[in-house]
């Protein structure tokens, strides 16, 4: 969704021509290592595939690193060629920057930065707002936030490639955003008290639950790791489940556990659920 338009701004501005790499993988979401003899992008192939319930959308193969490489061998061929990182203040993109420059320093002085955070744009009624994701923004917009980027230092290249090693060291669920670029690793059970607070002893769609979580509380998570949660709480006894959990979200119902059962009532969705 964040690349949508930013290919489209380089549509619009023939000097932003380029290829834009979209990173798949959210590094804000589960274990960034796995035992001493599995590479990053096993690790993040295993964890998405244990965590996407539908079996229809797998086997889910991670190749993030792989693509990454690619681009750091396209630097190396061209002396010329710059990398930028388009940074919104989401965890998965703090996390992703992170990352990604930790893999390309060796190409410091080529690497520019622009992150958004704080920065005031424009929506289509010509009103001010502060977007929380590049899929929020207008392509115009983008082409005007361009000229605010920014060379990375060798500062910061030593300061945040101690802070990625700080967060894949703590090997977390959870990583939350706390402002700036401060990432604070949590447990992956973090989410779950927020879950729960939508559940009752009545039967509610797994999609409810997960919608609702994400809406109300602003939740920064993908909706797969919630319905995953869901899951992990049922096993534990503290959910009770009704239908099969390896399709979708909508194919599966939770309530609390124990307690005398309210019978279920049909699921309905409001205007203002669906534009969340």
């Amino acid at each position: 969704m964040a690349a949508a338009p930013l290919k489209e701004a380089i549509n619009l501005e023939e000097s932003m021509e380029g290829n834009v790499l979209a990173l798949k993988d959210l590094l804000h979401i589960g274990p960034l290592q796995k035992g001493t003899h599995d590479f990053f992008s096993q690790a993040r192939t295993a964890y998405w595939n244990e965590v996407i319930l539908n079996e229809k959308d797998k086997p889910v193969k991670v190749d993030d690193l792989e693509r990454l490489m690619e681009v750091s061998t396209a630097l190396s061929n061209n002396e010329e060629a710059t990398v930028w990182i388009w940074m919104a203040p989401w965890p998965a993109d703090v996390c992703a920057y992170y990352w990604a420059l930790t893999h390309l320093k060796k190409h410091l002085g080529r690497i520019y930065l622009l992150n958004i955070a704080g920065l005031p744009f424009l929506n289509e009624e010509g009103k001010v707002y502060y977007p929380k994701n590049l899929s929020e923004i207008a392509p115009k917009e983008l082409v005007k936030a361009r000229k605010l980027a920014r060379e990375v230092t060798p500062a910061e290249l030593e300061v945040d490639g101690e802070e990625w090693e700080n967060i894949v060291a703590a090997n977390t669920g959870v990583r939350v955003l706390e402002g700036g670029k401060k990432i604070s690793s949590k447990e992956e059970t973090h989410y779950d008290k927020s879950l729960i607070s939508f559940c009752s002893q009545q039967y509610q769609k797994a999609s409810k639950i997960v919608r609702q979580a994400l809406s109300k509380l602003n939740i920064p998570t993908a909706d797969t790791h919630l319905g995953w949660r869901l899951s992990q709480l049922a096993e534990q006894g503290i959910l009770d489940i009704q239908g099969p959990t390896n399709k979708t979200l909508t194919d599966f119902s939770v309530k609390l556990a124990g307690g005398e059962e309210i019978p279920a009532e049909e699921e309905t969705t409001t205007d203002s659920e669906e534009t969340a």
